[in-house]
């Protein structure tokens, strides 16, 4: 149930972002570019990244839906979750690995990350870019984190996020929500 009275029972970000378009429109297209815009990074490799840098962080509501998301993008079903629970022996490209461990320390210690993560990350033949994007999809995560947990926000069940990420990967991130639609679509 969200703290504020003013939002429905079953709320969740797009209830926020409707009430401060001001705020919520440049932080949609800024999203967008960054999941969905040009990188090293695929968008369902970014969405991993989103998943599991929540996850780490504790924060249910936000792994859900975008571990769905990412699901919905190619990334085999319960990699997530199998990633959370043994990062070691899940089965992932060895390649995106050290960008993973990166992720977990950055959301878990970030004061401990030193030059040596960064550089397993480009020994693993990432570039700098994959890992600057890396990092800011990190911090999407974190600022979603508060977002969702600031406002008493309830974790969609499976069936919903499923949907929902079906939405977003058609959609993307602006044409996601009517208060910022481009394409005129019907709900």
């Amino acid at each position: 149930m969200p703290f504020f009275k003013s939002l429905p029972s079953d709320a969740g970000p797009p209830n926020v972002f409707k009430q401060y378009p001001e705020i919520y429109g440049p932080w949609a297209t800024m999203s967008q570019v960054m999941m969905n815009g040009s990188s090293p990074l695929s968008q369902a490799e970014r969405e991993l990244i989103l998943a599991y840098a929540a996850g780490a962080a504790d924060c249910e509501f936000v792994c859900v839906a975008h571990s769905e998301v990412a699901y919905a993008w190619g990334i085999p079903r319960g990699l997530v979750e199998q990633l959370l629970a043994d990062p070691d022996s899940a089965p992932l490209d060895q390649r995106m690995r050290p960008l993973l461990a990166f992720v977990r320390k950055l959301m878990v210690a970030p004061n401990e990350l030193c030059q040596a993560d960064a550089d397993a990350v480009f020994d693993a033949g990432w570039s700098e870019q994959a890992l600057h994007d890396t990092i800011a999809i990190s911090a999407r995560a974190a600022f979603m984190q508060r977002l969702v947990a600031g406002h008493g926000f309830t974790p969609l069940d499976r069936e919903t996020a499923s949907a929902h990420a079906q939405r977003r990967v058609e959609r993307g991130y602006v044409n996601l929500y009517r208060t910022f639609r481009t394409d005129k679509q019907d709900d």
